[in-house]
């Protein structure tokens, strides 16, 4: 019954059955029925025939078209339409200045062969470009598959990622912070910039360059500079003694009275 089912699919014709013709349904599905020793059919036979095209309910191909039975390719289920080719899967590293201002860069093939990819300014890391009909042909005259490159970019090790901003922390000494400077402050693949460090900024705080982020279609972001106050090191006599006099005449509050005051509560 299965090499007669097969055969059907592939050259069996249903007709009407008019005057002067005892073909038709019957006569196509009595093949069923007669070997096993009865010229008619039954509902066994009908189920017999149909369960084959539905064994996989959810599955695309086990009808007829099908390349293979059971495959997909079309036909019966896939309405009778091509199968798409598969995707390739391509992997690349770049540095970080590539994935902000963007680039064409070269990646070798599966076949050997060396394809060109367009990285988009601003791409992130893990972030996934798809070229659309560059992957494997279809089997059966379908559109092709795409190729699938995914992106790891190298850190940098001065400037960070937030969106389309660009961070960077911005170390200042002491009495920079406490009474007040201008700083120069370094750019992506550009001048530095001058920022006035206002009297009294405390450690943490972030300065804003407006328009010196990340530029795409989409839109362009800041650098964003946090300062950081340094503490020195290494100190000679002269500056001990000059801190331990600052000492005694600075206000005498407690920088942590409002973190433990809060922590209580």
């Amino acid at each position: 019954e299965y090499d007669q089912i097969r055969a059907m699919g592939s050259g069996a014709r249903f007709t009407a059955g008019g005057a002067g013709q005892g073909g038709g349904f019957e006569d196509v599905f009595s093949r069923f029925g007669q070997g096993r020793g009865g010229g008619g059919y039954s509902s066994a036979d009908f189920d017999d025939i149909f369960s084959m095209f539905n064994q996989q309910q959810g599955g695309r191909g086990t009808g007829f078209g099908s390349g293979r039975f059971g495959q997909p390719s079309g036909g019966f289920q896939g309405f009778g339409g091509p199968s798409r080719g598969a995707d390739v899967t391509a992997r690349t590293t770049i540095d970080f200045v590539t994935a902000t201002k963007g680039e064409t860069i070269t990646l070798q093939g599966e076949d050997g062969k060396p394809f060109k990819v367009k990285i988009p300014a601003g791409v992130r890391d893990g972030q996934k470009i798809r070229l659309r009909g560059r992957g494997r042909p279809s089997p059966d005259g379908g559109e092709s598959g795409d190729i699938v490159v995914q992106v790891t970019v190298r850190p940098h090790p001065v400037f960070t990622r937030d969106g389309l901003n660009l961070r960077v922390t911005v170390p200042v000494t002491f009495t920079e912070a406490t009474l007040g400077a201008t700083i120069e402050v370094p750019t992506l693949g550009g001048d530095p910039v001058r920022l006035r460090v206002a009297a009294g900024t405390p450690s943490g705080r972030v300065l804003r360059v407006k328009g010196r982020g990340v530029q795409t279609q989409k839109g362009t972001g800041d650098l964003l500079a946090e300062v950081q106050v340094a503490v020195p090191s290494h100190l000679d006599d002269a500056a001990r003694e000059a801190l331990a006099a600052y000492q005694a005449l600075e206000p005498k509050e407690n920088p942590r009275a409002d973190l433990m005051a809060k922590a209580r509560t």
